[in-house]
C-alpha cells in the first residue's frame, strides 16, 4: 500500500508539472523541505519550496507545453521513511527562446509518513557533466 501511495503521489507530480499546477506540487513538500534542483542556488528550503506563488512564475518562463516524465521510478520503503529515484524528462520551450530543450536529469525524492500521508521532505536533481576541459553540462544523454 506504502508504495502505490508513493507511486501515486509521484504520478500526480509529473501531471501537475505538465498541466502547470502549482498547488499539487506545492502541497506535496513537508514544511522542512530542502531541495537540490537544477536551478540556482545550491539548496532552497522550506516556504522557497514550497511558494505556490513562485512556482506559478516559474511556470510563465515557458511558453506552450510542458512535457515531464518520470522513467524507471524505483521506490524503497523502511517504515515512515522512503526514497525513490528516477530519470526525469523535461522538454519545453523558455519564453523568447529560438527553440525548445528537451532535458533528461537524475532525481532522487526522499519521503516521510506524517498523519497517514506521505510528504516529500527532500529532492535531488542532477545532471552529470563531460570531465573535460569543457566541464559542460551533458544535457545531450538519454536514456
Amino acid at each position: 500500500m506504502s508504495e502505490q501511495q508513493i507511486r501515486a503521489l509521484l504520478a500526480a507530480r509529473e501531471l501537475a508539472m505538465k498541466t502547470r499546477d502549482a498547488e499539487t506540487l506545492g502541497a506535496q513538500y513537508a514544511p522542512d523541505v530542502v531541495a537540490f534542483t537544477l536551478a540556482p542556488p545550491l539548496a532552497h528550503r522550506g516556504p522557497e519550496v514550497t511558494d505556490v506563488a513562485a512556482r506559478r512564475a516559474w511556470f510563465e518562463t515557458f511558453e506552450g507545453p510542458i512535457d515531464y516524465e518520470i522513467r524507471d521510478l524505483k521506490v524503497t520503503i523502511g517504515g515512515d521513511i522512503a526514497y525513490s529515484h528516477a530519470l526525469n524528462r523535461l522538454a519545453t520551450t523558455p519564453k523568447g527562446a529560438p527553440a525548445g530543450f528537451e532535458l533528461w536529469f537524475r532525481s532522487t525524492v526522499c519521503f516521510r509518513r506524517e498523519d497517514g500521508e506521505w510528504r516529500i521532505t527532500h529532492v535531488h536533481d542532477s545532471t552529470p557533466f563531460y570531465m573535460d576541459e569543457t566541464l559542460r553540462a551533458a544535457v545531450d544523454l538519454k536514456p
